[in-house]
């Protein structure tokens, strides 16, 4: 196939695979996410038949990572956080160590590197937004006291993973693993303060300059009339804001992405730029979940049967377990620690983008990648069943 043939072949076919797959799981009352990720396999290296381009697979993930975050961040209310923020913030921070702490712990049982263990637990602590968001929604939670902790719970960990993804690549070296290109490995701490001195600087910009023209210029544009020309410049704020970030700052796509989200989620024009970009969000994150299950060698399931179970124990009992006492801890009832362990039993986008970044260094292997995307596939089956069986023991609330 030449380029362009390739190309389109790519996204068509992985569209394809990713509807009938999604279309099934949800006839099966299963996330689309799950059918994605099938989808992915199959079309995969690691299975006959078609193999798309891993490479232009790649490349189409990106720009689903790039729209996901800014939906991410259009979800992120600095005024909502606040009100939850004496369990979130210490919360999430907590269940992050402790998660971390046990995938690090069972690494090393496995003679893993110190940064394969670091990379591999973090996968492992940080909960789906697509999944959390979902579940909360279909159980009528959006509004209630619970369903808001379990939220506020999740935007502090997609918080602490920007700022890992921002820094992973400055401790690569020192962890055992490739170092980045922009990366002075000479002076490790000067190119530290660098990157969160670019970080601090592209956050005031956006905060106080964005802030003011980003919503001044959707209200321009809306004013106009023009549905196309509204929800291109949406799209064009997103990826504009991300690619601008990388080529100024130095910073990650999904940083930029993410603040492009926080800045127009102050407009009061957010829930139509949410709506008119739900669509394209919605197909390339299909596409980032095939490209995630492309990279998944099912034989893992075979040759390493107790791993996969191991990682699932983790994210299903441990992590689930860590977040249900730290709730308690803060004395907090008993069903807001049940809602937020069983809405936090489950890993998906930020943990599939960490492990890519983690393979990319060297500090993760391709079977590491696969045990966290098998950890992924398994909790984010079974979150669902474990929904519908706290709120039948009444142990989950519903509602507001």
């Amino acid at each position: 196939m030449n380029h362009e043939t390739s190309l389109l072949a790519t996204i068509a076919v992985s569209l394809v695979f990713a509807f009938f797959g999604g279309f099934i799981a949800v006839r099966l009352h299963l996330p689309a996410i799950i059918g994605y990720l099938l989808a992915g396999i199959i079309v995969g290296p690691f299975t006959p038949g078609f193999v798309a381009d891993s490479k232009l697979a790649l490349e189409l993930a990106e720009i689903g990572v790039i729209l996901l975050m800014f939906g991410v961040g259009t979800h992120f209310s600095v005024r909502d956080l606040m009100a939850v923020r004496a369990i979130a913030l210490p919360g999430a921070l907590l269940q992050i160590v402790a998660a971390t702490v046990f995938g690090m712990g069972i690494s090393r049982l496995w003679g893993w590197t110190l940064g394969s263990g670091l990379v591999f637990g973090l996968a492992l602590s940080v909960a789906s937004t697509v999944v959390l968001l979902r579940a909360i929604e279909a159980q009528g939670m959006l509004d209630s006291q619970d369903g808001r902790i379990a939220i506020g719970w999740l935007i502090v960990e997609d918080i602490v993973m920007v700022l890992v993804l921002v820094l992973l690549p400055v401790f690569s070296f020192s962890l055992g693993g490739i170092p980045s290109e922009t990366i002075a490995a000479q002076n490790i701490w000067a190119t530290i303060g660098i990157t969160l001195g670019r970080i601090i600087l592209f956050v005031a910009i956006m905060l106080i300059a964005g802030r003011r023209y980003f919503p001044w210029l959707l209200q321009r544009v809306e004013k106009l009339g023009s549905q196309e020309l509204f929800t291109l410049a949406v799209v064009t704020l997103a990826l504009g804001v991300a690619f601008g970030s990388a080529y100024f700052f130095g910073v990650s796509f999904a940083l930029g992405a993410f603040f492009a989200g926080v800045v127009i989620n102050e407009s009061d024009l957010s829930h139509r730029a949410t709506h008119d970009l739900q669509p394209l969000q919605n197909a390339f994150t299909a596409l980032f979940f095939v490209s995630v299950g492309m990279l998944f060698d099912p034989t893992i399931l075979i040759r390493e049967p107790l791993q996969v179970l191991t990682v699932l124990a983790i994210i299903v009992i441990g992590k689930s377990l860590a977040a249900f006492w730290i709730v308690r801890l803060l004395k907090y009832p008993l069903a807001t620690a049940w809602t937020v362990s069983v809405a936090l039993a489950q890993i998906g986008e930020f943990s599939f983008i960490l492990a890519g970044l983690g393979l990319q260094l060297g500090l993760l292997s391709q079977d590491g990648q696969s045990l966290i995307v098998a950890g992924a596939l398994l909790s984010i089956t079974i979150n669902p069943l474990l929904f519908y069986l706290a709120s039948k023991r009444n142990l989950v609330t519903t509602g507001s």
